[in-house]
């Protein structure tokens, strides 16, 4: 080794005629690497070897049962099995006992991985990456690591176990422990509702409970005051809470929600104690979401106008809705008049107000009807529901022209000549933006119908807010009108036809509905009510209501309806609710703003208190009417189940 220069490093390849001298003892393993380097060292002038390598043996196989290898203790002096004076001689020379892959032991000679030919060594050139040895001992150093993380996860994650085991009460309510039976008593469904973990409605519940406490608490941070006992926000929170479980008991009995709602809002308002909810919510917020509630309603009357069910029954959907809207309104101005004292344009005002079908009772009790075959050969469904959206239409027009000519303020030439401006803008505003909703969004954008229902819903609202602001206050409803029966329009077409958006303000309205219903109630104080203001109501309600129904059966004689099919259109015209919910304040709520006389305030709560009352005594009476007389009225369809997309119960 002493020839050997220390800047050459010897290639040392084991002969395999020494093979069978390989298994000698370990004190041989140092003269046989000095011998083996002598033999193969590189002469430093000639730049070649001073002999030739033999070649090297064929790779051999591994067998596949790699557990019958057989493995010799390594060396006393380590596992590479070189002492201290070979690693002086180069830390790139090594020479270890390793393990065959015949099951024999044999001498393994490495050298630098940069010059081998038969694979990638080890950092410490000691044994080939993927030797039986490493892999082995990786193998071993994995298990026990995967060992004692088991044991570690299995101790962490026993202990509740144990616990509940333990614990024979928390059993009880564990749901794996309680066997539900087949069929089920009310007194067993109910324990098994409230087992662990939580499930079902309960589980439902409590999420909910969870998620409004945690939003009650940031608002508490960001509001102060206000969301606490006593202010704003804590009083809209508990309405709108108590308003939705009030509509729900109201509909255990067969009746529609927005009675529960409704009553809910006057219970606050008016029983001590309760009262101090309904009194501590501001005026300017209800009266901002119930504006927001009028724009719902609205988008929705406007998508509802199907232009070709207008063209098919057009002559007699129009006098169904012109007629005894305007039979009503003018008939209950003069009674206002003559038995409230009101001037004529407050007269018109709570005409044009109670003068209203309820979508919300009237579209659903006849859609239910035509589900099941009645009158939908003579398209009486079709006729009722179209005629109720433009009877909206034009009773939210009028009363907002009333509203405007009430209120208006300058010469009487502006006064009369604002009305028709009003109008005018208002129609403007709608067929612009309208044809602008055909284009935007455009037909490739993704989830296109939440675009337009986005779209729709903020110029709607720019519209009826922004015609306050600018002092046209007939121009906002009509522009929301407009706006969405000429966005309607162009969404029909079939590559633009988006379905989804009316089922997107369908569920929307089902969520803000009983917040109008209750917000209308809260402006309800039962004990400061003025007795002749109920009474005399009552009296113009009966006169109004009569009026309206004889107008109704005789405005359709001219069709092929029937003497008893005619009578039924007149009784399904009976329900208000919704859009006196939504309008019924709306003067109150403009004296209230423009700080108004004391006479405009005391007319503003007679016109309040009248829609209310309206609400509470039609909206029952219509929806058992419709429901009882539609079966006995009308003729059933041959067919017993109707098709989902016939054109005669759609609008």
């Amino acid at each position: 080794m002493e020839g050997t220069s220390d800047s050459q490093d010897p290639l040392v390849i084991q002969d395999l005629a020494d093979a069978p001298q390989a298994h000698d003892n370990s004190g041989s393993d140092v003269s046989d690497c000095h011998k083996s380097t002598e033999t193969l060292s590189l002469n430093p002038e000639a730049g070649s070897p001073v002999g030739s390598p033999p070649p090297l043996p064929p790779e051999p196989k591994v067998p596949n049962n790699m557990s019958s290898l057989k493995h010799e203790p390594t060396t006393a002096s380590g596992t590479n099995g070189l002492n201290e004076s070979q690693e002086d001689v180069g830390g790139d020379l090594c020479h270890s006992r390793g393990a065959s892959t015949d099951g024999s032991t044999m001498d393994a000679y490495t050298y630098s991985a940069t010059e081998s030919r038969r694979g990638t060594y080890s950092e410490a050139g000691t044994l080939p990456i993927g030797s039986t040895v490493i892999e082995e001992n990786m193998q071993g150093w994995e298990g026990n690591s995967e060992k004692k993380l088991s044991d570690s996860d299995l101790g962490h994650t026993s202990y509740p176990k144990k616990l509940v085991s333990s614990c024979k009460c928390c059993q009880v309510f564990m749901r794996k422990h309680y066997d539900l039976p087949e069929n089920p008593t009310q007194t067993e469904a109910l324990k098994y509702a409230f087992t662990c973990p939580p499930h079902g409605r309960v589980g439902d519940l409590l999420i909910w409970i969870i998620a409004g406490l945690a939003a009650w608490g940031c608002l508490i941070s960001i509001t102060g005051d206000k969301a606490l006992p006593g202010g704003n926000f804590f009083s809209l929170i508990v309405l709108y809470i108590m308003a939705i479980l009030g509509g729900e008991a109201v509909q255990l009995l067969g009746l529609p929600s927005l009675l529960g709602s409704l009553l809910v809002g006057i219970f606050f308002r008016s029983i001590p104690g309760l009262n101090v909810i309904g009194s501590n919510i501001d005026f300017q917020w209800s009266a901002a979401l119930r504006g927001i509630a009028l724009v719902i309603i609205l988008i929705r009357a406007g998508l509802g106008l199907d232009p070709v069910a207008l063209r098919k029954l057009s002559f007699t959907v129009i006098r169904l809705a012109f007629s005894p809207c305007l039979v009503e309104t003018v008939s209950t101005a003069i009674a206002a008049w003559l038995l409230l004292g009101l001037p004529w344009s407050w007269g018109f005002m709570l005409g044009f107000i109670l003068a209203a079908v309820s979508p919300a009772v009237v579209v659903p009790s006849l859609l239910k009807l035509g589900e099941e075959g009645y009158g939908v050969d003579k398209g009486i469904p079709t006729l009722v529901i179209a005629a109720a959206s433009i009877d909206d239409v034009l009773a939210i027009s009028g009363f907002s022209v009333m509203l405007g000519l009430t209120f208006a303020e300058g010469s009487p030439t502006w006064t009369i000549v604002k009305g028709p401006i009003e109008i005018f803008v208002g129609l403007m505003y709608g067929v612009i933006l309208g044809v602008l909703c055909w284009y935007l969004p455009y037909r490739e954008k993704k989830n296109r119908p939440l675009y337009k229902l986005i779209l729709l819903f903020v110029l709607g609202c720019l519209a009826l807010f922004g015609s306050q602001k600018a002092a046209l206050e007939s121009a906002g409803a009509i522009g929301v009108l407009t706006v969405a029966f000429v966005a309607g329009l162009g969404w029909r077409k079939p590559e633009t036809e988006d379905p989804e958006v009316e089922d997107y303000y369908k569920s929307i309205w089902a969520y803000v509905m009983p917040l109008m219903f209750s917000l209308i109630g809260s402006e309800i104080n039962v004990v400061a009510i003025n007795p002749d203001t109920i009474g005399w109501g009552l009296l113009m309600l009966l006169i109004c209501l009569t009026l309206r129904v004889i107008t109704s059966f005789f405005v359709v004689m001219g069709g092929e309806f029937t003497i008893w099919e005619r009578l039924f259109i007149a009784i399904a015209w009976l329900p208000k609710a919704t859009v006196q919910a939504a309008i019924g304040s709306k003067a109150l709520d403009h004296v209230r703003l423009t700080d108004g006389s004391e006479d405009d305030i005391r007319r503003g709560e007679q016109v309040v208190t009248i829609a209310v009352m309206v609400i509470l005594v039609t909206a029952p009476i219509g929806a058992a009417a419709i429901k009882l007389t539609g079966p006995k009225l009308l003729a059933k369809k041959a067919s017993a189940q109707r098709s989902a997309d016939d054109p005669e119960t759609t609008v």
